[in-house]
C-alpha cells in the first residue's frame, strides 16, 4: 500500500523486491491512491505485481478506510505493507478491525515530515506489527520521537531496520534495461536453468568509467551503445560525466548541485553535468544553468523508465542532498561502478566509507565536493579503485537478496505471530 506510484525510491522499490522474492510463496498486489501521469504501473505489472487504485488525495485517505477494509477482505489477503506515513496511517485504520499484520517501512527521518504527517504518525504508530527503518539514522529517528510515548515492554510493535537493496544483477556495468533483464529471467525459469547463463544473452561488460578508459577486449556493442547515447545527448567522445537522479524537490538542494558544476567548470570546462529526473525545482534549476554560462555542458534529460544506461555514462554520482532515507539511486549508481561525492545525509553515511568508495562531507560543507570531484576527474586509477570498491561494497552489504530475505523473515514472523 502506498499514496502514489511516481518513480520516487520508495515506489521503485515494490517491483525491485518483487523481482526477486519466490513469486511461487507470494503473491503481491499494489494499492494506491494518488494518480499521476508519470508513474511505474507498467514496471509493477512487468514484475508480476497486481495493480489496483482507489482514487484519493490525502486527506481523502480517511474517509477511504471502510472501502480499502472492505477491499482487503474481499482479497483474502495475509499482509498488508505500507511505504511512506500517509499510506501507513490508513493501514493502521484498516487493520484496526481487522486480524492482518500491518508492516511499514519509513523510508525518512520524522523530523523531515510536515506537521500532519508526523502527527498523523506517531498517534497512530504503534497500531502496527513492524515498523522497518531503511537507515539507523531512521530508525534512531524513530526512537528519539517515542521518548514522551514509550513502546511497551511486550506490546505489539517491533522496529527493525532493513537496509535498501539494489538487484546488482541487473544494475551493472551492462547496457541491459530491467526490462529486457526480466525477459531473459521469466525464459530462465521456464527453461527450468538454475545456471546464471542466461546473463550472457543480455549483454557484454564495458570497461570501467566512460569511453576514454576504454580497455582492450572491450565489447564493441557496449562501445557503440555508450557512444550513441553519448551523441544523442551532445557529449563528445572522451570528455567526464558527472551525474545524479533525483526528484527535483527541495531536499536534493540542486542549486548547490549546479554551483558546484559551475565552479568545476571554471577549472575543467571539458567536464559535462547529467541530471536525470523532474521535479517542481526544475524550472528555478534550468534558468540558474542558463545564467551560468554553461549551458552546452548541462544536460537535463527528465524522468527515463530506463536510468542504467545514463548511470553507465556517468564516472562520478554527485549529491548534495540536506537530507535523505537511504537514497536507491545513489546504490544502483554504486552498483553500476560509480564511486559516490555527498553530503554525509541521512544514511549515506552508512554506505560510504570515506576516501574507499568516494568521499563525504558534512552537510554544511557542501563546498567542500568541489575538491573532491576534482581529485577523482584528475586521478583517473583513484576513480576506478573506488568504482570498484562501490560496487563490492553493494554487493556485500546492500544487495537487493539480502534485502529481500529479511523482508521474508518479517512476514514470516508477522504471520506466525498472527496464526498463534
Amino acid at each position: 500500500m502506498i499514496k502514489s506510484l511516481g518513480r520516487g525510491g520508495a515506489e521503485k522499490l515494490i517491483p525491485e523486491t518483487a523481482q526477486v522474492h519466490d513469486q511461487s510463496r507470494f503473491e503481491f498486489h499494489c494499492l494506491y491512491f494518488y494518480h499521476q501521469e508519470q508513474n511505474i504501473i507498467d514496471e509493477l505489472e512487468r514484475a508480476g505485481i497486481q495493480v489496483h487504485h482507489i482514487p484519493s488525495g490525502n486527506l481523502g485517505l480517511f474517509f477511504q478506510v471502510r472501502k480499502v477494509r472492505e477491499f482487503v477482505k474481499e482479497q483474502g489477503f495475509d499482509i498488508i505493507h505500507a511505504h511512506l506515513p500517509w499510506a501507513g496511517i490508513l493501514a493502521r485504520y484498516v487493520g484496526k478491525k481487522l486480524p492482518i499484520p500491518i508492516v511499514y517501512t519509513e523510508h525518512n527521518t520524522w523530523d523531515r515530515y510536515n506537521k500532519v504527517s508526523y502527527w498523523g504518525n506517531r498517534l497512530t504508530f504503534k497500531n502496527q506489527d513492524v515498523a522497518i527503518a531503511v537507515s539507523n539514522e531512521v530508525a534512531l529517528s524513530m526512537q528519539l520521537n517515542s521518548i514522551w510515548d514509550p513502546y511497551k515492554r511486550g506490546g505489539r510493535l517491533k522496529v527493525r531496520v532493513v537496509q535498501n537493496g539494489v538487484n546488482t544483477e541487473v544494475f551493472c556495468k551492462y547496457l541491459v534495461s530491467s526490462s529486457e533483464y526480466q525477459e531473459a529471467r521469466e525464459e530462465k525459469q521456464e527453461a527450468g536453468d538454475s545456471s546464471d547463463s542466461y546473463k550472457e544473452k543480455l549483454a557484454v561488460p564495458i570497461a570501467i568509467g566512460s569511453s576514454k578508459d576504454s580497455e582492450e577486449g572491450e565489447s564493441s556493442d557496449s562501445k557503440k551503445g555508450i557512444e550513441k547515447l553519448r551523441k544523442e545527448l551532445g557529449i563528445p567522445q572522451g570528455m567526464p560525466v558527472i551525474g545524479k537522479v533525483a526528484v527535483f524537490r527541495s531536499q536534493k538542494r540542486l542549486w548547490l548541485w549546479v554551483e558546484i558544476a559551475v565552479r568545476i567548470l571554471r577549472k575543467h570546462p571539458e567536464v559535462h553535468f547529467l541530471l536525470v529526473g523532474d521535479g517542481e525545482w526544475k524550472s528555478r534549476i534550468v534558468k540558474q544553468i542558463k545564467e551560468s554560462g554553461f549551458e552546452q555542458n548541462f544536460h537535463l534529460v527528465g524522468v527515463q523508465k530506463e536510468v542504467i544506461p545514463y548511470l553507465n555514462l556517468m564516472d562520478i554520482y554527485l549529491s548534495t542532498s540536506e537530507f535523505e532515507g537511504l537514497p536507491i539511486a545513489m546504490l544502483e549508481a554504486m552498483a553500476c561502478e560509480v564511486p559516490v561525492v555527498a553530503t554525509r545525509a541521512g544514511g549515506i553515511g552508512e554506505v560510504i566509507q570515506n576516501g574507499k568508495q568516494g568521499f563525504l562531507t558534512e552537510i554544511d560543507a557542501w563546498e567542500e565536493l568541489e575538491g573532491h570531484c576534482l581529485a577523482l576527474l584528475e586521478n583517473s586509477e583513484l576513480r576506478k579503485e573506488m568504482a570498484l570498491a562501490a560496487r563490492n561494497q553493494v554487493i556485500e552489504n546492500f544487495s537487493m537478496k539480502k534485502m529481500v530475505g529479511a523482508l521474508e523473515k518479517i512476514y514470516a514472523e508477522v504471520l506466525k505471530k498472527r496464526v498463534k
